[in-house]
């Protein structure tokens, strides 16, 4: 197993650095995330302070652990330590003979990409905020227009949730839900309900951390993520395959008032090396997003934080 960090280089406009590989090197010509091995001993995070100042004259300054992908290659097996890197000193320039592009988040990316590097985009395309529904307390009306006060905003994630709504009630109140989000480019997952999420044409489905430890196979159903409150949990939706998970909860919440909250540090022992990215979520808000980035989360997932 060679270890390796690799950075994923954001721009304020959601660009962000690629480099192509140049010749000599084994896949020459393939784009990837910058980086390089991790030398023993050496932190994950070390590593690629050093190697982005070798290959691309910059000096990390802030820079937050993300994902962690094995890839098997005929020649070797990889495991890739990304980082996504906020801020730096310098302007990157190539120092080894590779190519450079800023890759827009709303293009084609640049082919060929190096096949550990490709399923990492995906994750990448991910949002920071993972909003959830709440109508049960604002009123189905009020919440609609909340929603669309969010997305007009920026909002690009959002869960059906408001299990106790009646059925037929909670049927009209997802079809609304999902014709908002798409007006902005943006998605809706139904909680739980596979055949909820087919009727109302849902982008996916967010599934109980019971109903993900009860499948054999991921669903066939647009994004696919679950709640988690362990390592197990996780453990599953990482073999399964799924788009993310949510993690917690991390602190005290009104929606789980019995629930002990595991903190920071728990959180970020059972999210570090997940293959997928993780959000965290339990008295969420957007405040707590640094925080959330440095324990390792892609971002965070909330109710009541989402709409005040």
């Amino acid at each position: 197993m060679i270890d390796v960090s690799a950075a994923v280089i954001l721009r304020a406009d959601g660009s962000f650095l690629i480099a192509r590989r140049p010749a000599g090197k084994v896949y020459a010509g393939y784009w990837e995330f910058p980086g390089g091995k991790i030398e023993l001993g050496e932190p994950a995070a070390a590593a690629l302070t050093r190697e982005l100042h070798e290959e691309l004259g910059i000096d990390v300054i802030r820079a937050y652990p993300w994902i962690t992908r094995v890839h098997a290659y005929p020649h070797a097996t990889v495991r890739l330590n990304f980082f996504r890197v906020l801020e730096w000193s310098g302007e990157p320039h190539p120092r080894e003979a590779q190519t450079i592009l800023w890759q827009p988040s709303d293009a084609p990316v640049a082919q060929p990409m190096l096949p550990a590097n490709a399923p990492v985009l995906a994750s990448l395309a991910l949002p920071h905020e993972y909003a959830i529904t709440t109508a049960e307390s604002l009123g189905a009306q009020a919440m609609l227009e909340r929603l669309e006060q969010r997305l007009a905003e920026g909002l690009r994630l959002v869960q059906i949730r408001d299990k106790s709504m009646a059925s037929g009630e909670r049927m009209e109140f997802a079809r609304r839900v999902v014709r908002l989000p798409r007006r902005y480019g943006a998605r809706a997952l139904a909680h739980s309900d596979l055949t909820l999420a087919r009727a109302v044409d849902a982008d996916g489905v967010h599934l109980t951390a019971k109903g993900l430890m009860s499948l054999a196979i991921r669903p066939a159903q647009g994004l696919v993520a679950a709640s988690c409150h362990g390592a197990g949990q996780l453990e599953r939706a990482m073999q399964l395959g799924l788009d993310f998970a949510v993690l917690g909860p991390v602190k005290r919440t009104a929606s789980h008032p019995g629930a002990a909250p595991m903190g920071w540090p728990k959180f970020a022992e059972l999210a570090r090396g997940a293959s997928i990215p993780v959000y965290a979520i339990g008295g969420m808000n957007r405040a707590d997003l640094d925080e959330a980035w440095r324990a390792g989360a892609h971002g965070v997932a909330m109710i009541r934080g989402a709409w005040g």
